[in-house]
């Protein structure tokens, strides 16, 4: 028997003052009445006071509910092996790992000497809990050991602003330096003489734009700027080869790629470039032997690999060693001392090929499973013939294996424990495909309890993102999730336009002037599950957060009928504010996804799906919404004004929420724990309002 427990829709919501602000672009006016909770300084006390407001409306219309959020958040837990740790990956004399424990929100790395096995000859190099205490928000960007194993170099970020602080710490003693940089980015390189650190820093709206130079033991006001990039539509980023020979300086903007060199031994070098960017050409570089490995899409929408001599990486001097094909994307090339392995995707699946060098002669590393996700593992050794990467599906359980590249052999190395018995054999996977309005079919994954009755009346939500490229929305497996399945919802991945999914040409069909494509993608695969009597309008949610968010806020205005209810996690949803304003975050680095507004044309196709310019008098779906005050990637008050115009001019009598965390960024919060609670707290406004029990079926 269901038992319902529901909202407290009896509170009255925040009402949000109207401000009208105007601004006039190509002879439109724009009227914003909530432009007023715009605050740069993230200080002002009347916009501090809405948002404390909105979060306790929030708080009081859950309450009925917190019990249940209480029992998913304890469930959740109980999946998860809190004591835990990665398998041990071999770099040189030592083996590094990392583990959590119980009760503890942050990571522990570790390391022991590979010649020795025993437990007790661990080493705790970096606690993130002992860092973090004290603190609302920890999150690490790089932790970097030194190339003679004897120094540690970590960055940190304490706000969830993405402004982060350089430590270094002795090994041997345990003890921290007295080096430390502030204001940093997150990427932190060793030079070969295990003395010199490199680093980015950003400028007013936040881009990665300067490279600089440190030497331990001098002052960091004697750092030197190696490097500066001028054009704001291009950020820095650093690495390594994974041969160590090698600093790479990779300068990119959304279109164009431009990366620069610099032995690693020779830290007072200059960077060398190894080809001038050209508009619409991408490429990453590593190191093999003799030669630059260079993966591009030049005259190759899929990319092809190139190699050029170390001595002359010029491009008369480049030679195709694997061609371009229109039905396979090269995504990745890992280079080890005999071999290379390559992350290649087809029919929207990835497939790992291992290439035997110097011929280049390759194998290929099949796997059973219709859908499932492949990642390459950490694989800091480079004088190795083993490769370790990471495979999951929607009902597999996360693994990491070994594989010998001369042996062709695999070793399980480890494998996701779910606890509290899960057994995959009760649940089912499968893809399924939706006719967009222009015919193209759209990749819908699935999963869910087996013995589904396909009847319309299964409560499902359904995922997705389209921006960028990304394909995070790949069909992995998230123990998480099964609590929305055990409840018999039915969990979906639209793999809609403007995600890498099937390839570059799924992207690029879903982005500038083909945007609309990611939204109608969207709609046709809800239509097409409740069609195929997987659920109905009525029992159908949708969640998406970021560029996902923009998805979320798009197909609610296009199709609020379609939807029941809608988490929509830090949306970037003021599309056309935030693009006319070059000096927030991100704008003129994104013109090459989004559009550049200045532009008549371009302007009117964005205010054509701008989230919050199209809200209108309709009735929505109820809506969670979530946002961080120190988001520098979408600002909070995106979300903020957003919820307050639907609840200004919607018609029905849905609940619209609004929960910021007022001291996190766009990653939400940073501790696991605090993670999986939020988490909770989505799943359980979702499952009541699908009308679903909270009591496993």
């Amino acid at each position: 028997m269901t038992t319902h427990h529901r909202l407290d829709l009896t509170r009255e919501p925040p009402v949000a003052k109207r401000e009208p602000h105007t601004a006039t672009r190509h002879g439109m006016e724009i009227v914003d009445p909530y432009h007023w909770m715009r605050d740069d300084t993230r200080k002002n006390e009347e916009v501090l006071a809405h948002l404390r407001a909105e979060n306790a409306y929030t708080d009081a219309v859950i309450a009925p509910i917190q019990p249940q959020i209480d029992a998913l958040f304890e469930e959740m837990v109980a999946r998860i092996k809190e004591d835990d740790e990665t398998p041990p990956v071999r770099w040189g004399a030592f083996l590094y790992y990392s583990r959590t424990e119980k009760g503890k929100q942050y990571r522990i790395f570790c390391r022991r000497r590979a010649a020795e096995a025993g437990p007790g000859d661990e080493e705790v190099f970096l606690d993130a809990n002992v860092e973090a205490e004290g603190l609302e928000y920890y999150r690490l960007g790089s932790v970097s050991v030194s190339p003679d194993h004897r120094l540690l170099a970590w960055a940190a970020d304490t706000d969830g602003g993405e402004t982060y602080t350089i430590r270094v710490r002795d090994l041997v003693s345990g003890k921290n330096l007295p080096d430390t940089i502030e204001g940093a980015y997150a990427a932190v390189e060793w030079a070969q003489d295990n003395r010199t650190l490199f680093y980015t820093t950003l400028d007013k709206t936040h881009r990665p734009y300067r490279l600089h130079r440190h030497e331990l033991g001098r002052s960091v006001r004697e750092n030197s700027i190696v490097f500066e990039e001028p054009d704001e539509s291009f950020f820095l980023g650093l690495h390594k080869t994974r041969s160590g020979r090698y600093l790479m300086l990779h300068l990119a903007s959304n279109d164009t790629h431009e990366v620069h060199y610099l032995e690693a031994n020779a830290p007072t070098g200059q960077f060398q470039p190894i080809e001038s960017r050209r508009k619409g050409v991408e490429y990453f570089v590593d190191h093999w032997g003799d030669r630059f490995l260079i993966h591009t899409n030049e005259d190759a929408v899929n990319f092809r690999l190139f190699e050029a001599p170390v001595s002359d990486p010029q491009r008369k001097n480049w030679r195709e060693v694997l061609p371009h094909r229109p039905d396979v994307q090269l995504e990745q090339v890992e280079p080890f001392r005999d071999h290379i392995a390559v992350i290649e995707r087809r029919d929207g699946l990835c497939h790992l090929r291992i290439f035997k060098m110097p011929g280049y002669e390759p194998h290929d590393v099949s796997f059973d499973e219709p859908a499932y996700t492949l990642t390459l593992s950490q694989n800091p050794e480079y004088e190795t013939g083993t490769v370790r990467f990471v495979y999951e599906s929607l009902v597999t359980p996360e693994t990491v294996i070994d594989y010998d590249m001369s042996g062709r052999t695999r070793e399980v190395r480890k494998i996701e424990e779910v606890l509290g018995g899960y057994r995959p054999q009760e649940y089912t996977t499968k893809r399924t495909f939706a006719t967009a309005t222009d015919g193209v079919r759209v990749p819908v994954s699935l999963v869910h309890r087996k013995g589904l009755a396909l009847d319309g009346d299964n409560p499902l939500l359904l995922y997705g993102y389209g921006a960028y490229g990304s394909t995070h929305t790949d069909p992995g497996f998230h123990s998480l999730r099964l609590s929305l399945i055990d409840r018999g919802f039915v969990f979906a991945i639209a793999h809609v336009r403007g995600g890498g999914d099937l390839g570059r040409p799924w992207y690029e069909a879903g982005k500038l002037e083909h945007k609309e494509n990611t939204f109608t993608d969207f709609i046709a695969c809800a239509e097409h599950l409740i069609d195929a009597g997987y659920t109905s309008p009525e029992k159908l949610s949708i969640r998406g957060g970021s560029a996902g968010g923009l998805l979320i806020g798009a197909v609610v205005n296009m199709r609020p009928d379609l939807f029941r209810a809608a988490v929509s996690k830090v949306p970037f949803v003021d599309v056309i504010n935030t693009m006319l304003d070059p000096g927030l975050p991100l704008t003129v680095i994104e013109y090459d996804e989004w559009g550049n507004p200045n532009e008549k044309e371009t302007f009117e196709r964005m205010l054509a799906y701008s989230p919050y310019d199209n809200v209108a008098a309709r009735a929505y779906p109820s809506l969670l919404v979530t946002g961080g005050l120190n988001d520098p990637r979408v600002a909070y008050w995106e979300p903020a004004k957003w919820v307050a115009r639907i609840r200004e001019l919607q018609t029905g009598d849905s609940v619209v929420l609004l929960k910021t965390d007022l001291g996190a960024g766009h990653g939400g919060p940073s501790g696991r724990y605090d993670s999986i609670r939020e988490m909770a707290l989505e799943y359980a406004f979702l499952i009541e309002r699908c009308g679903a029990s909270f009591e496993p079926g």
